[in-house]
């Protein structure tokens, strides 16, 4: 007996000790290190016609799924900072009616600040042509804005175009845009494996498995979305329609339009259409756009980084009454 009483108050004290030892010494929860990262932001009035607040670094906040993160800097694109580089890309498959839209392009090129670097290039099958490297002669780089060819091949896909375009591009420590003239249809892989016979619903027998014949949103926009977010560049766009009788489909025209708008969202930037028509003019689009320039910022911020270099997505929001932050959906963040 006095051995079980020895032995359940040695028990005791045990678990007192163990006790003890957890209060005296809780764990700690490690903070992973963090990592400087920086984006463009684009700071617009809520309503059209409001006035554009001002950005400060204690009225931005940032946040990586629920973690708040600290902001460093809240940087105008203006004065010193206020470089860009602008590439303007151009579908060749566009239908010729866009000729009297290209003065509207080269007005504003001519009108664009000495800050302002620009770029003129065309795709096509999968790919780019530059018909004008980055200049800050800007009646320079307005030469460089031809006629599109208007010519269409099964090798048209403007978001490969965009992803060759991107990779290609030297990075620099400034603003990089592109504005993309495009229907956004892809010929190349934007058709769906959708069997024709779902009005029947059931395959008639002996009849042979059916092609593809219905268009729908690239497999490509996901992938120019995230290598344009993986490289900081912002891209907005116009919708022209094509040249021929796909132009007139507005079944692929509306899955174009969906892939464009996707990217330009995802990317901070903004898709301008009207419907499925061509604009009158380009006028009032490049307007907003020249705004959406003169209003951004750079933004400074501590992220949390996985064990791999890769995109996080983040929120940007303000505390600014009547404001609406333009942003990309992710940033890169390296590995610790």
């Amino acid at each position: 007996m006095k051995a079980n009483k020895m032995a359940g108050g040695l028990f005791s004290a045990i678990c007192v000790l163990a006790l003890s030892a957890r209060i005296a010494h809780p764990q700690v929860k490690v903070t992973p290190s963090l990592v400087q990262v920086h984006m463009v932001i684009t700071d617009q009035p809520f309503t059209e016609n409001g006035e554009i607040p001002v950005l400060m670094e204690q009225n931005v906040m940032v946040k990586q799924g629920e973690n708040a993160l600290k902001v460093d800097q809240v940087i105008p694109a203006r004065g010193d900072n206020a470089a860009l580089q602008l590439l303007i890309l151009i579908d060749d498959t566009i239908d010729s009616h866009i000729g009297s839209n290209l003065n509207d392009i080269r007005d504003f090129v001519n009108a664009q600040p000495a800050s302002t670097g620009v770029g003129i290039a065309y795709m096509s099958n999968a790919s780019f042509r530059i018909t004008q490297n980055f200049t800050d002669d800007h009646a320079l780089a307005a030469k460089g804005v031809r006629m599109p060819i208007g010519r269409v091949s099964t090798m048209d896909s403007p978001y490969l175009s965009l992803i060759n375009l991107v990779k290609s591009w030297p990075q620099q420590k400034v603003r990089r845009e592109v504005l993309m003239i495009s229907d956004g249809m892809d010929l190349l892989r934007g058709r769906s494996s959708s069997p024709t016979y779902t009005t029947l619903g059931f395959r008639p027998k002996n009849m042979p498995s059916p092609r593809t014949t219905m268009p729908s949103i690239s497999p490509d926009v996901d992938s120019a979305s995230a290598i344009c977010q993986r490289y900081g560049v912002i891209v907005h766009s116009i919708y022209a329609t094509r040249a021929g009788r796909r132009g007139r489909n507005a079944w692929e025209a509306q899955m174009g339009q969906s892939g464009i708008a996707q990217i330009a969202d995802e990317t901070g930037g903004e898709y301008f259409s009207l419907g499925l028509s061509n604009e009158v003019s380009f006028k009032p689009y490049l307007d907003r756009l020249q705004n959406i320039f003169n209003n951004q910022y750079y933004l400074e911020f501590q992220a949390v980084p996985a064990k791999k270099d890769g995109l996080q997505r983040v929120d940007i929001s303000t505390s600014v009454l009547d404001a609406d932050i333009g942003s990309a959906d992710s940033v890169w963040v390296a590995s610790k």
